[in-house]
C-alpha cells in the first residue's frame, strides 16, 4: 500500500499538549496536602505557559510554534523546577553524583532524518531536553559530515554527533558545549530534599540487609519517574519530550528507558487501509452515507465538512487512513526497558488495530504488561510501576482525498499509587490530575481542576498565565 504522510500544510489541527511529572508510590501517605498543593499549582502553571507560548505565532513566520519547539520548551520548565526529577531536581545516585538523561522523537521526521535521540549521564549540562533537541536538528548535517569540529587540546575526538541515537557522558557534554548550552557545576543539581531522600533510603537499606531496598519505599514516595511532554503541532507533527534523573540510589553509570528509543518514548505516522481502530461505518467501507465522528472537535474550524455526513460521488470508497501518535513513559525504568513499553505500545496501535488509548492501557494501566513484568514482586520492589501519556491523531479520506473521519485524543493510564499530569482540553480549559480519572481527591486536598478557567483569554495577556 502507497505510504500517503499528512499533507504539511495547510494548518489543520489544533494545537494540544499533555505534561507529566512522574508516577510511582504516590498516595494520601506518601503525598501530604501542602506537598500536593506544590505540585498542582507547579504543574498548571508550566501547562499555563507552555499554552500562552503555544498559540501565540512566532513574529518572524508568523506561525505558532513547532510541536518540537513546544515539547522543550514545557520539558526546560519542568527541568528548572527542584519539585520534579529532572535537571536542578534530579535524584542522586547510590555514590551522591547526579547523572541526567533526556530524549525527544518526532512522528514524521521532516526536516529532522534521526527523528528520535536520547543522551545520558549527563552532570554538567542544566537541561538535557536542550541537548537532545539540538542534537535532533543537527542530524541531517551530521549524517553527511557537515560542519564537523577538530578536538582541542584534552578533549574528546567529537567532530559532531554523526549519526549516533544515543549518547553518553563525556561525548555529549562536548556537544552540549559546542551548541553553546548552558554548563553548570554538580552544586546546582542539589537540593535538601533530594539529598534527604537519598540519605534516609540507603540508611533504611543498611538497617534492613535484604528487606529494604535504596530504589523504593512503601513508606515515602521516592522518585523513580520522569517529567515528559507529547504536543501536536498544527501541521500535524506530534513531538515526545523526556528527561529525568532516574532512580534514586540507582548506581552510579546506569542507563535507564528515558533516553532508549523504545523503551521511555516513541513517536511515529502511518498509514493503513479502511479505518481499524476508528469508527465501525469506516471499517466496514460504508455505503451512500459517512458519518464524521464528533472528535472533529479536536480540529480546527477549517478542516471540518459541513455538514457533518455528506454523500460522496461513489458507493463504497477506498479508505486509506494516516495516523500518528506519541509516547512518553514515567516509572520504574528497568520495567520500561524489558518490556519495550512505548515502541510496544506504538506496535499494539500500528499492527494490532486498535487505538492508542487502548494500546497505553494495555500496557500501562492496570494489569498491563508493565505491572506483569513484575511478576511476583508486584508491590515489593518498585517493578512494574508507572504511567504513560500521550497524542494520537488519525485522518480518514477516500481516494479522491475527501476527509471522511479525523480525531485526536489525548492519552494516559497508569498501574500505580498516582501520576503526576496536566494537559489542555479542546475548550482551551487546563486540567491537573494525580489519581482519579474523575479528579476526585481525598478530604483536605485542594480540587484537581481548574473549573471554568479558559486558557483562550488568558492567552491574549501580555505574559503568560500563573495559577
Amino acid at each position: 500500500m502507497e505510504y500517503k504522510p499528512i499533507p504539511p500544510s495547510p494548518a489543520r489541527f489544533k494545537p494540544q499538549i499533555i505534561i507529566h511529572g512522574g508516577a510511582g508510590n504516590i498516595t494520601p501517605e506518601t503525598l501530604p496536602p501542602d506537598r500536593y498543593s506544590q505540585y498542582r499549582e507547579s504543574l498548571l502553571t508550566i501547562i499555563g505557559k507552555t499554552h500562552h507560548y503555544m498559540v501565540t505565532p512566532e513574529p518572524s513566520t508568523n506561525t505558532l510554534p513547532s510541536s518540537l519547539s513546544t515539547a522543550t520548551y514545557a520539558v526546560a520548565l519542568l527541568e528548572d523546577n527542584p519539585l520534579f526529577n529532572a535537571g536542578h531536581g534530579a535524584v542522586f545516585t547510590r555514590d551522591g553524583y547526579n547523572e541526567l538523561e533526556a530524549s525527544i522523537m518526532v512522528s514524521h521526521p521532516g526536516s529532522y532524518p534521526k527523528r528520535g535521540v536520547g543522551v545520558t549521564g549527563l552532570r554538567h549540562i542544566r537541561n538535557p531536553i536542550l541537548l537532545a533537541k539540538a542534537i535532533l536538528q543537527h542530524g541531517e548535517d551530521d549524517l553527511l559530515g557537515r560542519h564537523s569540529q577538530s578536538p582541542s587540546a584534552n578533549m574528546l575526538d567529537v567532530p559532531n554527533a554523526q549519526g549516533h541515537t544515543l549518547i553518553h557522558g563525556p561525548a555529549a557534554e562536548q556537544l552540549a558545549k559546542q551548541y553553546n548550552l548552558a554548563i553548570v557545576p554538580q552544586s546546582y543539581f542539589y537540593t535538601q530534599t533530594r539529598w534527604d531522600e537519598h540519605t534516609r533510603a540507603l540508611e533504611r537499606e543498611r538497617q534492613n540487609p535484604g528487606k529494604s531496598l535504596a530504589t523504593y519505599s512503601k513508606e515515602e514516595y521516592l522518585p523513580q519517574g520522569t517529567v515528559g511532554a507529547v504536543t501536536l503541532d498544527e501541521q500535524g507533527i506530534i513531538t515526545v519530550a523526556t528527561s529525568t534523573g532516574g532512580l534514586t540510589n540507582k548506581l552510579t553509570g546506569r542507563i535507564g528507558d528515558t533516553p532508549s528509543v523504545g523503551a521511555g518514548f516513541w513517536a511515529e505516522e502511518w498509514a493503513e487501509e479502511g479505518d481499524p481502530s476508528g469508527h465501525a461505518e469506516l471499517r466496514c467501507r460504508p455505503g451512500p452515507v459517512v458519518v464524521i465522528s464528533d472528535a472533529l472537535k479536536g480540529l480546527m474550524a477549517d478542516c471540518l465538512p459541513s455538514p457533518f455526513s455528506y454523500n460522496p460521488a461513489f458507493k463504497t470508497p477506498n479508505v486509506v487512513t494516516t495516523r500518528a501518535m506519541a509516547v512518553s513513559g514515567t516509572g520504574n525504568g528497568d520495567s520500561f526497558l524489558r518490556t519495550a513499553a512505548a515502541r510496544t505500545v506504538g506496535a499494539m496501535a500500528r499492527f494490532g488495530g486498535v487505538s492508542s488509548k487502548e494500546a497505553v492501557s494495555k500496557v500501562a494501566g492496570p494489569g498491563g504488561e508493565l505491572e506483569k513484568s513484575a511478576g511476583d514482586r508486584w508491590g515489593l520492589t518498585g517493578e512494574g510501576a508507572g504511567g504513560i501519556i500521550g497524542i494520537e491523531i488519525a485522518e480518514a479520506r477516500d481516494d479522491n482525498g475527501m476527509l471522511l473521519n479525523a480525531r485526536c485524543d489525548v492519552l494516559q493510564d497508569f498501574n500505580c499509587g498516582g501520576m503526576f499530569r496536566a494537559w489542555v482540553d479542546r475548550r482551551s480549559h487546563a486540567h491537573f490530575r494525580v489519581w482519579q480519572p474523575d479528579g476526585s481527591t481525598p478530604a483536605g486536598y485542594e480540587s484537581e481542576d481548574v473549573f471554568g478557567m479558559d486558557l483562550r483569554r488568558a492567552s491574549k495577556r501580555s505574559e503568560p498565565i500563573a495559577f
